[in-house]
Formats: structure tokens, C-alpha cells, sequence
């Protein structure tokens, strides 16, 4: 069994380090004759927000890389890539660096993933490149905070593995862990991603007139507010007892199942396609 670790704020935080120890410790745990390899493939800089994104990759002839040590898992054979972490992942899959591993894990991304955030996430962008080529995988993300204890990120994450190793091909899970010590913790709950938005608002042009009184060069900043994807504990929010956020805000762990991308099925998507292809039929007679 090998596990690829990869994450998307860069080989050198302290997540993925945490990480690292924890699953190191599982695969010292290995029983006897079963063989647990671990090898750590990461960006060599922040790509947080960067989702599945691969880059100009047409543009390149190779991707740069570093023989690098994590912090206190320096046995741990582990390589800084200049490549977003789903290319990372790519890279690792295809064999680059070893053979090809059976199960990746992302994280610790420090800032929970949940919600419509989740779409933008670096750290489930690497998961869902990994289930494309069949293998199985696991984001964990801890809310943020100061001090916020990784190790037990760590520890739940090393916790799920096994189970992640039994399911099916291209089983990918999404794990949030709030920012709490391991008495605090009141469980893990399955949830749903809810519909809160990373962004709630944005501020508007400035000027009586907004946009048509600005000319060709004209520039300025637009300010964001961030919504409710970003709980903290103790939070009162509108969502749904089950899902992830609320769950978060309350003190529990939230584990979600995820789909890679896959055709649409939908009898009404169908009817849109059909609609779509007879008006195309349609002009190109004309």
C-alpha cells in the first residue's frame, strides 16, 4: 500500500508536516507482512484557492523539483515540485517519482473546506486529479485558529485511512476537523456540503455613477466580504443541522463523500443537450 501526501500551501507548512507524522505512525503500525509506504509530493509554494488547476502546462518542457525533509518526519521520503498540488498529484500518479501510490492525502489545509468552498479548494483539487486516474482520496482540513492543533487533524485522518483503503476505486472523502483539542472534540458526523458561499458579498464601483463614468485605464480595488464557508465556533448559522458548516461551528468533525467530475445524466440536462444539438443542426442547414 503506498499513500502520495500532498497539500496546497506548500511542502513547507506545518500541516502537511503534522500530517506526515500522523500517518507515519500508521504505517509503523503496519501489521505483520503488510507493507505501508508513504512518499510526499507537494508544491513549493502557496496554491491555496487553486482548486484542480494544472497550469500552462502546453508552455513547459518539465517541472522543477527538490529532494526536501519535513519537520519531524525527515525519514519521509518527500519531493517540492513547482506544480500546483493537483499536478502534483498528476506527477505522482503517473509514476515520476516511485510507483504509483493506491490512495492520495491532502492537508492539513489550515482554513475548513466546506460549503461552495470547496469548489475552490487546492487541497480537494488534489484529490479529485487523483480519482481520475482510479486512485482513492482523502482532503483534511482543520479550522483555522491560533494554535489550532494539527496533530489532531493528524490522528483523525490516520483514523479514517484504513477504511479508505477498504472502499472502491475513486473513493473520495472530504474530512473538516475544528479547531479543538482532542477532549473538546465532540465527534465526527457525516455531512452535507451546505450552500454557504466563500464570498457573501462585494462592494460595488465607486461614484455616483459606477461603471459608465469610468474611462478606458481607469482602476481601483473592489472590496469582498467573506461569507459563512468560513464558520467559526459558536457560530449561529442558517444552515442545516447536518450540514458541514453548521457541524463545524458546533464542535463536531464532518466527513463527505465526493464526486470527480462525470457527465451529467439528468434527464433534464438531456433535454437541454437534445434542444442545443437540433438548433446547431438547424444553423449549420441554413
Amino acid at each position: 500500500m503506498r499513500v502520495l501526501i500532498t497539500n496546497d500551501d506548500g511542502w513547507f507548512a506545518p500541516g502537511i508536516a503534522a500530517l506526515t507524522r500522523s500517518l507515519s505512525q500508521w504505517a509503523d503500525a503496519a501489521p505483520a507482512g503488510e507493507i505501508r509506504e508513504l512518499v510526499v509530493v507537494a508544491p513549493d509554494a502557496n496554491y491555496s484557492g487553486a482548486s484542480a488547476m494544472v497550469g500552462e502546462v502546453y508552455a513547459r518542457d518539465g517541472i522543477n523539483y527538490s529532494r526536501v525533509a519535513l519537520e519531524g518526519a525527515e525519514e519521509v521520503e518527500a519531493w517540492s515540485l513547482d506544480a500546483a498540488p493537483a499536478l502534483c498529484t498528476l506527477v505522482g500518479c503517473l509514476g515520476a517519482l516511485g510507483p504509483a501510490p493506491d490512495v492520495i492525502v491532502s492537508g492539513i489545509n489550515m482554513g475548513a473546506n466546506i460549503g461552495r468552498s470547496v469548489m475552490y479548494s487546492g487541497t480537494v483539487g488534489a484529490i479529485l486529479s487523483g480519482g481520475q486516474l482510479g486512485c482513492k482520496g482523502l482532503a483534511v482540513s482543520m479550522q483555522w485558529g491560533d494554535d489550532a492543533p494539527l496533530d489532531v487533524a493528524g490522528d483523525v485522518a490516520a483514523a479514517v485511512l484504513d477504511e479508505l483503503i477498504a472502499s472502491p476505486p475513486r473513493t473520495l472523502l472530504n474530512l473538516n476537523v475544528p479547531a479543538l483539542g482532542r477532549s473538546e472534540l465532540k465527534g465526527v458526523r457525516r455531512a452535507r456540503i451546505s450552500t454557504a458561499g466563500l464570498v457573501k458579498t462585494t462592494s460595488s464601483l465607486t461614484g455616483t455613477e459606477g461603471a459608465s463614468a469610468m474611462a478606458i485605464g481607469d482602476s481601483g480595488k473592489l472590496g469582498i466580504t467573506l461569507g459563512s464557508a468560513i464558520p467559526a465556533l459558536g457560530d449561529v448559522t442558517d444552515e442545516e443541522p447536518d450540514d458541514d458548516g453548521a457541524l463545524i461551528a458546533a464542535g463536531y468533525a464532518t466527513l463527505t463523500p465526493l464526486r470527480g467530475v462525470h457527465e451529467d445524466d439528468d434527464l433534464g440536462s438531456d433535454d437541454a443537450i437534445r434542444r442545443a444539438l437540433s438548433a446547431i443542426e438547424a444553423h449549420l442547414a441554413g
